[in-house]
């Protein structure tokens, strides 16, 4: 007893030490348990994925193959050690043939794609950035028909990862966010998305999965970093003193645009089994006796323009690709005027009209014509989000 008292004594005569000694093993636990959690998941995933593994395959059938983009410069320089350590353990358990490109500067995922070959599957592994890079360069290809219908995976592994919140669970945790997204390829699930094709006079077409955003409130968002030394008020102050450089505002453009035309009927994704011998004899003799009517090509109507000036705080085309499981009846984009579906032109944009953001990637702000790819690329979805965004509708 005196020896506790002895002990109790010695931490009140060294309270500081004390305190200080308690941070920091509370500190270190905290720091250790979660390295274990974060080992559990792994682990776990591991596990999932080797039951992949030992699936067995035909003799006529080969490895899936998977072509992987990967930026080693997203979030900060960590995507490589955060790739290596979550993602690509569990793919090589899984049995997929993976050959790794990584990418050396900002823009050479566009010439990567042009020089991919046949692959089964594209895996993603970055940010937004390098995400529109990989997208813009597939479909910038002359044989984008058939490359566009390789189906994608996307790692979340950078800054800003928009869409991950459409495909897979939203979590906190890194390493449960990374690994939850490398199974949902493993699984095989998809889900359709639409693609923006942003096409002006000088470049060639930049392609989007979000949409461009332009005006007052995105030239804002994109200086708010610079007054990170006044903590929670950095957005307020951002807005004050973009108000105080100009007002009112406003941005003036002229935008020419075309109504949403119907969505064409899902194609079948299972190819529908043969029809027996007997049959297809007795379909050819029927159209060799009575040949079917060839009707006419319809004359395409003229495309009906509708043209308005716009003056307005914000600007912003989107597609419908944050709940891409929603049944929609029709092919449209969204034009949001500030407060106040398509394929869009906005010409007579001012001199120094500022920047566009496609897709959170800043853009010289130009006269652009936007325009709708309904369905164009198929992206891998965990089944578990697919159910939470089913229930959203």
């Amino acid at each position: 007893m005196a020896r506790v008292v002895k002990v109790f004594r010695t931490l009140r005569n060294h309270w500081k030490k004390s305190t200080f000694a308690v941070c920091v093993l509370s500190y270190g636990g905290h720091w250790l348990y979660g390295k274990h959690c974060d080992n559990v998941l792994r682990r776990e995933a591991c596990i999932e994925a080797r039951a992949f593994g030992h699936e067995l395959i035909g003799p006529q059938e080969h490895l899936k193959k998977a072509i992987v983009i990967l930026n080693p410069a997203a979030c900060n320089g960590k995507a490589n050690r955060l790739f290596e350590k979550n993602a690509a353990p569990i793919l090589h358990l899984a049995g997929v043939e993976v050959k790794i490109v990584k990418t050396d500067y900002e823009g050479q995922a566009k010439k990567l794609m042009e020089l991919m070959d046949q692959t089964d599957m594209l895996i993603i592994a970055g940010g937004d950035g390098t995400l529109q890079e990989v997208i813009t360069g597939l479909l910038r290809r002359a044989d984008e028909e058939t490359f566009s219908k390789i189906p994608i995976g996307f790692i979340p592994l950078g800054s800003s990862n928009s869409l991950s919140q459409s495909l897979h669970l939203v979590s906190d945790n890194k390493v449960q966010h990374i690994t939850s997204a490398t199974l949902s390829i493993l699984k095989g699930e998809t889900v359709p998305l639409d693609v923006l094709q942003i096409k002006s006079e000088k470049e060639q077409p930049v392609f989007a999965l979000f949409g461009l955003r332009w005006g007052a409130f995105r030239d804002v968002a994109s200086s708010i970093s610079k007054y990170w030394y006044l903590g929670p008020l950095k957005t307020r102050a951002a807005h004050w003193f973009s108000s105080l450089k100009q007002w009112p505002q406003t941005h003036q453009a002229s935008l020419s645009y075309l109504a949403p035309v119907p969505r064409p009927p899902d194609l079948p994704t299972e190819i529908p089994p043969r029809p027996n011998l007997l049959y297809r004899i007795y379909r050819r003799l029927n159209n060799y006796w009575n040949p079917p009517i060839e009707e006419l090509p319809k004359e395409p109507e003229p495309e009906r323009w509708e043209s308005t000036d716009i003056s307005t705080l914000e600007l912003t085309v989107s597609t419908h690709n944050k709940n891409p499981v929603k049944r929609r009846e029709d092919d449209s984009m969204v034009i949001t005027l500030d407060s106040d579906s398509l394929t869009v032109e906005m010409e007579n944009l001012p001199h120094g009209a500022g920047f566009y953001d496609i897709d959170n990637e800043e853009y010289e702000a130009m006269s652009v014509e936007v325009r709708l790819l309904p369905r164009k690329l198929r992206f891998f979805c965990s089944a578990e989000r697919r159910e939470q965004l089913a229930q959203a509708q």
